[in-house]
């Protein structure tokens, strides 16, 4: 099964799908809000195959991934579907990262791969983790960060089986997708800003109050 998913990995990365759409850093903190997101599915053809990705991708306002899942369904000369969670860096590899749809068993998968801004654990995706994903609602992604402290990220499965079982986006969609989710950032960090200059102007208030 590993030589599988090492090449069906490979053929992902050939298409970018192990990649985030989105140019994002590590996460540093717990306290950045996360961008609105969305489960939706892109195909592309590869060689002599066809992959396709559905994908729910979390993004705090800072551009910092938060967790990310990839259902990719590989077909043609090749047919294989892996499944994918894409954790920030700093994780203890050996525990791997756990999936869990509502009070299902976990699922563990090992990592595969890490890269400077995240780490990627993969498990061959069977039709029993699909058929747990439409019924479900919430999904539990849990990795164990550097500190040896589990990070349980929460993924709603509401829209995946629309995603998964209808057509995949085309490419003015998914341009507009990113322009909204550029526009959301962007909201974001002014709120944040407002909020950092409203704290100083009460903070520099205060000190310049008569005692």
């Amino acid at each position: 099964m590993k030589t599988r998913l090492k090449n069906i990995h490979r053929l992902a990365l050939a298409t970018g799908f192990a990649a985030l759409a989105t140019a994002v850093l590590p996460v540093a903190g717990a306290s950045a809000q996360s961008v609105p997101a969305e489960w939706f599915k892109v195909c592309t053809p590869q060689g002599d195959n066809r992959i396709c990705n559905t994908q729910y991708t979390m993004i705090a306002d800072t551009r910092q991934l938060i967790t990310a899942v990839n259902l990719i369904d590989v077909s043609g000369k090749v047919n294989q579907k892996v499944f994918q969670a894409v954790v920030p860096t700093g994780r203890v590899i050996p525990g791997g990262v756990q999936v869990q749809v509502d009070t299902n068993p976990a699922v563990t998968l090992n990592y595969s791969v890490c890269f400077p801004d995240r780490c990627i654990a993969e498990v061959e995706l069977s039709e029993a983790m699909i058929t747990s994903m439409k019924r479900g609602n919430t999904m539990k992604v849990t990795s164990t960060n550097f500190q040896r402290q589990p990070n349980p990220i929460n993924v709603t499965l509401q829209g995946f089986t629309g995603a998964y079982d209808g057509p995949p986006r085309e490419q003015p969609e998914l341009e507009q997708r990113q322009q909204q989710l550029n526009e959301a950032l962007q909201s974001q960090a002014e709120a944040r800003r407002k909020r950092f200059e409203d704290a100083q102007n009460q903070a520099l208030g205060s000190e310049a109050a008569p005692q």
